[in-house]
């Protein structure tokens, strides 16, 4: 298991190093749609490059951030009916989903991914908008997006685990919405206070 767990902390700070850095993809898109509004309005003029670089911008954060954000425990589940669980029976369920979920259909997106990748690749696919951008990168964004879901996943099926089997603490212990309200309501009142 410590073979794992090493492996596990290594695709941790690999995802986390990407899910930082990325987010600057998102200043960098902000940027890139501001400069080509205004030389749109005082210039008369613009390319469709542009635009479709802001998409590629915004589309590589968002497929590059999602392994970071699994890695956060900040991916979408109903706490409504996961808060009434017990810790333990919360493990089960987050094992289940990667394994059953999760993985599946990362595991089909990269099957399907490689040659739709390989083939724009080869062919030099470029857009069909007039000044338009090649294409091929966008498409790698997908692949490389989902594969980096994937070693995510392995990550967080051995970190379950290990935390089941008691191999290691809880990384991210369950906190509902009400208690996380409370604790950020204190946060607040002693900053306040200060």
């Amino acid at each position: 298991m410590a073979a794992l767990l090493a492996l596990a902390r290594g695709i941790d700070r690999l995802n986390e190093f990407i899910g930082r850095w990325v987010s600057w993809l998102i200043l960098i898109a902000i940027l890139v749609s501001a400069g080509n509004a205004v030389i749109r309005k005082v210039f008369n003029t613009s390319s469709n490059a542009w635009l479709e670089l802001q998409w590629y911008l915004f589309g590589g954060a968002f497929l590059l951030a999602a392994a970071y954000t699994l890695k956060q425990n900040e991916h979408i589940r109903i706490d409504v009916v996961y808060g009434m669980f017990s810790r333990r029976k919360q493990h089960w369920i987050d094992l289940f989903g990667h394994l059953f979920f999760l993985m599946p259909f990362v595991l089909l997106m990269i099957y399907y991914f490689v040659p739709y990748v390989s083939l724009s690749f080869r062919s030099g696919e470029v857009s069909t908008n007039a000044g338009g951008l090649i294409i091929w990168p966008a498409k790698a964004l997908l692949l490389i997006g989902f594969f980096l879901l994937g070693l995510q996943g392995i990550s967080e099926i051995i970190k379950k685990i290990a935390v089941m089997r008691g191999d290691m603490e809880d990384p991210n212990p369950f906190v509902s919405a009400h208690e996380q309200a409370e604790l950020e309501g204190k946060a607040l009142a002693e900053e306040v206070r200060s």
